[in-house]
């Protein structure tokens, strides 16, 4: 059986009361492929977790942004895995590269929030994506390996981890990656995958884009053959979504 395509919306620090509320019953009235063909998962920021997760047609799952590295305790201000668990969030997005770049999260903190989160029963998008010097430098192959094999380095089983390939350059920018160039990482991936965990994992383990996705250019990305799906930043606020959970569509043609 092939890989599901994953569609994640993540609605990064967006959003009242009302907005939430436009954007759910949208997607609750959108025309939607069947859950065999993708997995769709929004994640709001946290306070709305509970409203979206009520309201939201029950075919499209939550995550959360981000969660604490361990048990909970004295952390003012965080939310631990325990927390999400309780609050039946199944997913939670985790290296983000806004939260590596603007909050110093270091490729193994990331290792270790993964790990602990996987072992309280959360699954995960994982982030890894490199900056516009390191692209430049011809660095892109070096970077996600070195930030994927952190994650590695604390994990036994990539069963619940979903792979998130975003180009910081790409993000919220309007730049996108070309399809070929998005193609060529996620095979990078793979590869690495292949000869550092083994075949299974690389043939099993869903690598999603994220950078600019939009409606307009979300069917010739899906079109890649590593690409299995994305990570939708301000698109999944609009009703365009719609239109880029459908581009699952193409790897059924």
């Amino acid at each position: 059986m092939g890989r599901k395509f994953f569609v994640g919306g993540n609605w990064k620090c967006n959003g009242t009361t009302e907005d939430v509320k436009k954007i759910v019953a949208t997607l609750n009235a959108g025309e939607l492929p069947s859950t065999d063909i993708v997995e769709v998962v929004v994640s709001p920021p946290f306070v709305f977790l509970p409203t979206v997760k009520s309201e939201l047609r029950p075919e499209i799952q939550v995550a959360a942004q981000n969660c604490w590295v361990k048990k909970g305790g004295a952390f003012t201000g965080e939310v631990s895995a325990e927390m999400l668990v309780n609050l039946g969030v199944p997913w939670v997005i985790l290296g983000h590269s806004e939260r590596r770049a603007l909050l110093n999260e270091t490729n193994e903190f990331v290792g270790d929030k993964v790990a602990y989160a996987l072992s309280q029963g959360l699954k995960v998008i994982a982030c890894v994506g490199e900056t516009l010097e390191q692209r430049e430098a011809g660095t892109t192959m070096k970077v996600v390996a070195e930030q994927t094999k952190a994650i590695a380095d604390k994990i036994s089983s990539w069963d619940n981890v979903v792979l998130a390939y975003e180009p910081v350059w790409a993000i919220g920018t309007g730049k996108v990656a070309s399809p070929a160039q998005a193609q060529e990482v996620h095979a990078g991936l793979r590869k690495w995958f292949e000869e550092n965990i083994s075949s299974d994992v690389a043939a099993t383990t869903r690598i999603i884009y994220g950078g600019s996705v939009s409606g307009s250019n979300c069917k010739e990305l899906a079109g890649q053959p590593d690409v299995d799906g994305f990570l939708v930043g301000g698109a999944s606020l609009k009703p365009e979504f719609i239109d880029i959970i459908k581009a699952a569509e193409v790897k059924c043609t």
